[in-house]
């Protein structure tokens, strides 16, 4: 039997057909099956960011609601909302644009 000696310099403990079941499964579970660790942590990666997202567009339309029922039910509030928002102005009245060094970057960028 001179073409199973390498059989001989195998550990006994990894000869075992148990332990070798188990190793074999365990590499299975590890890389090749559909579900495998690697896709796991993946996903659960992704479950993390799509629960963050859920949490700041709830909270969003919460503060759009509050926005709403203020502009619905005050004409004041929906004047100056109208003014600030869409640069609506009387036709007697002039509007200046004041803006920040940032939003004046902005806007050349996008004209460019």
């Amino acid at each position: 039997m001179v073409r199973f000696r390498f059989i001989e310099k195998i550990p006994p403990v990894l000869r075992n057909k148990y332990i070798l079941t188990l190793v074999i499964f365990v590499i299975w579970l590890l890389l090749l099956d559909s579900n495998n660790l690697i896709a796991r942590y993946r996903e659960l990666k992704n479950l993390r960011r799509l629960r963050a997202e859920k949490e700041y567009y709830t909270r969003r339309i919460e503060e759009d609601r509050s926005k709403l029922q203020e502009l619905r039910t005050d004409n004041r509030n929906l004047e100056k909302f109208a003014r600030e928002q869409y640069k609506m102005k009387k036709p007697d009245e002039d509007l200046y644009i004041v803006l920040s060094p940032r939003e004046d970057r902005q806007i050349k960028r996008k004209h460019n």
